[in-house]
């Protein structure tokens, strides 16, 4: 029987914590997306002994781990996929950037959705291809894509959908049938197909995560899937990334920076990712027990601030939070002003939202959700 406290408070301070080193050390950092909880034993470990060895030279893959990663994608999600079309990457976001180029021509045009990860939306930017962002709807503060959305924004030259499942922020795990209907608008338009797929280990019960590569024959032709351990086991600081692609060409196309502008893994990812995967689901477990108990806290907590509506929380740690009500230009220095800070709304182009990360101990975020009702009662 394993047990792991999530209650256990680790001071952060002065660890060079992007997080905890961003504002005061009154202020409770609830923005950016990694979790204050210690990383699983069995990784901790993994690197003691790895480091137990002393010399750190250049190093490859363990072997059999693209063998791991593949078992594991067939037993999570029963998506059976062969061990050559993965490709390790030493992160997600410098993929994305890669991709944008690598995928399309220069004269091109690059579709993504919004609200969405600022990753996605930049990556198209500095690819220096036109790019347009679809607008997602909202159905019972869940957001939803149209596949008409999308057809109504293709252009004649457009070759690329960015696209985020779970959602980030929005917080949706998109339904084979949405993912069905987004797939077949791909093969309509001929689009190859980019799904940042990063917080797939941390879908709540009820839900059920679907690669949208799974869906069909055709989506596993014209799909990149960008995976990665390093948010579900907090190891975003020592994680790897991997792109699964079953089109040989297409492959080529995405891994030509690998090796030149995109550096090697390095070998204390590779040591991380794998324990994790070999060792790692107990834990992931009672994590996941632990953040659905955090999120129904924030639930009770905002269903008593009629100014405010959380949108519905699917997977992950990340609450998105409307505050449109509060007709401000930018709610999250309301809520920063007293002591809390929030991932402000216009990093995901939608500037009067804030997102919440609620991946604390609970007396750190019962304290910041009292912070948050006094700034709603005692105004700025």
């Amino acid at each position: 029987m394993h047990s792991f406290n999530f209650d256990k408070p680790i001071n952060r301070l002065q660890t060079d914590s992007v997080r905890w080193d961003k504002y005061d050390p009154h202020i409770i950092p609830l923005w950016v997306a990694d979790m204050d909880f210690a990383s699983p034993p069995c990784v901790i470990e993994a690197l003691k002994q790895r480091m137990n060895h002393e010399i750190f030279g250049y190093t490859h893959a363990p072997e059999g781990l693209k063998e791991h990663i593949a078992t594991y994608l067939a037993a999570q999600y029963q998506w059976k996929i062969e061990p050559e079309w993965i490709v390790f990457v030493p992160s997600l976001v410098s993929s994305l950037y890669s991709l944008a180029k690598n995928l399309t021509d220069p004269q091109s045009h690059i579709l993504t959705l919004q609200p969405v990860y600022h990753h996605l939306l930049h990556a198209a930017q500095h690819s220096g291809r036109d790019y347009s962002q679809i607008p997602l709807s909202t159905q019972d503060y869940r957001l939803v894509l149209d596949p008409e959305s999308i057809s109504s924004s293709v252009k004649s030259n457009s070759e690329l959908l960015f696209f985020c499942n779970p959602h980030n922020p929005g917080g949706a795990v998109y339904t084979r049938e949405e993912l069905t209907q987004i797939a077949k608008v791909c093969e309509q338009h001929d689009l190859i197909l980019c799904s940042d797929e990063i917080h797939c280990g941390m879908v709540y019960p009820g839900q059920i995560h679907t690669p949208i590569a799974s869906i069909s024959e055709d989506a596993a032709e014209r799909t990149i899937t960008l995976m990665s351990m390093n948010k579900t086991f907090n190891i975003p600081g020592a994680g790897l990334a991997w792109m699964v692609c079953k089109n040989k060409e297409l492959r080529k196309r995405a891994t030509r920076d690998l090796g030149t502008l995109i550096p090697d893994p390095q070998i204390f990812t590779y040591i991380a990712t794998q324990s994790a995967l070999l060792h790692g689901e107990p834990w992931r477990q009672a994590l996941m027990d632990y953040l659905a108990s955090n999120r129904q806290l924030l639930k009770t907590v905002m269903g008593d601030l009629p100014q405010l509506r959380l949108y519905q929380i699917e997977a992950s740690y990340l609450g998105w939070i409307s505050c449109e009500q509060l007709k401000l230009d930018d709610p999250s220095e309301l809520f920063l002003n007293h002591g809390v800070a929030l991932q402000p709304g216009y990093m995901f182009q939608q500037p009067d939202h804030v997102r919440i990360n609620i991946a604390t101990p609970k007396d750190n975020l019962n304290a910041a959700l009292s912070r948050m009702r006094e700034a709603l009662t005692q105004g700025d």
